[in-house]
């Protein structure tokens, strides 16, 4: 892997929902194409693009922000998924399936997050600062 964001595992579970993503909109409905189907793949493509490009040697507060736009890339295909299942687009078993590993991909989103939030607080850390 020559790319840093590869090495990361959000990166890699948003990738591996894209793909079940990708597989699920292929039997939607005609009607769907320029709807459902057509925001669905944005969005799920947006997710890994997002963590890819936040990893680009971006400062700590840069790559916060990419996480953020990735984590509301996954609401909307959560909410997406809501939608299909509501149509009877897809099983009862396949959104639980995919529900769950958006779930799964959004705490590792949000841990990923804290974790940048964190480290650049302490980098931040005045020193100079007296206390009284």
């Amino acid at each position: 892997m020559a790319f840093k964001f590869e090495k990361l595992e959000t990166w890699q579970l948003a990738i591996n929902l894209a793909d079940e993503i990708y597989h699920l909109i292929e039997d939607l409905p005609d009607s769907e194409k320029f709807n459902l189907k057509s925001q669905v793949q944005r969005a799920v493509t947006s997710i890994s693009l997002n963590i890819a490009e936040g990893s680009t040697g971006q400062t700590d507060p840069e790559q916060i922000r990419f996480i953020g736009y990735a984590h509301r890339s996954l609401m909307e295909v959560v909410a997406c998924l809501i939608l299909m299942k509501k149509r009877a687009y897809i099983d009862e078993e396949k959104f639980k399936a995919l529900y769950k590993d958006s779930e799964k991909l959004s705490a590792k989103l949000s841990a990923m997050k804290n974790y940048l939030k964190s480290n650049n607080q302490a980098n931040d850390f005045d020193e100079s600062y007296e206390i009284e």
